[in-house]
Formats: structure tokens, C-alpha cells, sequence
């Protein structure tokens, strides 16, 4: 498990949300309490957010962008692409990091054992917080009558309240 982050994403009535802490880790110390953890790529059309090392991260963000480049914003096949790349080449496997993007079509979990997970619900979170964000999410959206954004917000303060590696200096980016 990466112990980093939180960083969630939604689909609800219409609507994507992902929200991302701020906090930057080093072992049992933090670093950077405002970091941004979450994108806008492909003209804006496409988040992506990580959990995991930051410079990896960014490496990752480089090449699923040049992904949406040569797919022309095909998400779907960009992430196709980017999991096969992650998984095949030497260098690339050895990048620890989590990313999830989401379109207003599709919501995908990348991975570097080449996974890549579309949540049947909608709602899909990484990081050491993200099992506590996502619990909150799923209730939330069940028993309120919450939008996409105030139902990442409020996931991401229950998590931030759980998780030692969680802030609650919170970036909310929606499409």
C-alpha cells in the first residue's frame, strides 16, 4: 500500500469530481503540506491524480499525456497504452505510483502491474487514506443528497481525520 495520499475520484447525477490532500510525506515526517496531487490534461478534458512518489508521478503525467496526444483524447485507449508501456519497460516498472484519471465518459485506475480498473460504482480512491475516502464516498452518496464536489470534500475530511498521511489542504478539480 502506498502511504502518501489520498486521492479520490466520483461520478454522481451527472457529474466527475476528484479531490487530492496536500500533504507531502518522507517517512514519519511532512515536508510540504500544499502540494498539488491533482492535473487538468488533454486541454482540460482529462484529471488524472497520484499517490505515490512525486517525481514518478510526474513522469507518469508526461507519458499518459502524450498518450492522449497520440490517441487524439481517446482515454481509454491512452491508459490501455500507458498500463502496457508501465508494465513492459524496464525503467518504467520500477516507478512506484498509482494514478487514476477520469473524462466525463470513464473513470480508469492505472497501474504498474498493468492494471487498469474501471469502478463499477463510479467512485475509485488510492492512497493510505483512500480506503477511508472511499467508505465515506459510497455512504455519502447513499444516505445524502450531496453533488459530486461536496461529496469528495466531505470523503476527503473523513479521511484526513483517519489518516496520519492525509491533510485537509484539499484540491477539488471537476468536469
Amino acid at each position: 500500500m502506498i502511504e502518501s495520499t489520498t486521492i479520490i475520484c466520483i461520478r454522481h447525477k451527472g457529474q466527475v469530481a476528484m479531490a487530492g490532500d496536500g500533504q507531502v510525506s518522507m517517512g514519519q515526517t511532512i515536508l510540504k503540506q500544499t502540494a498539488k496531487k491533482i492535473r487538468r490534461l488533454y486541454k482540460d478534458k482529462v484529471l488524472a491524480g497520484f499517490a505515490g512518489a512525486t517525481s514518478d508521478a510526474f513522469a507518469l503525467f508526461s507519458r499518459f499525456e502524450n498518450k492522449l496526444e497520440e490517441y487524439r483524447g481517446n482515454m481509454s485507449r491512452a491508459a490501455i497504452e500507458l498500463a502496457k508501456d508501465w508494465r513492459l519497460d524496464k525503467a518504467l516498472r520500477q516507478l512506484e505510483a498509482l494514478l487514476i484519471v477520469a473524462d466525463k465518459e470513464s473513470t480508469f485506475l492505472i497501474s504498474g502491474t498493468g492494471d487498469v480498473v474501471e469502478p463499477d460504482d463510479g467512485i475509485i480512491a488510492v492512497g493510505s487514506g483512500g480506503p477511508y475516502a472511499l467508505a465515506a464516498a459510497r455512504a455519502l452518496i447513499s444516505h445524502t443528497d450531496f453533488s459530486a464536489r461536496e461529496i469528495v470534500l466531505e470523503a476527503m475530511k473523513i479521511s484526513a481525520g483517519i489518516c496520519v498521511y492525509t491533510n485537509d489542504h484539499i484540491v477539488i478539480e471537476e468536469l
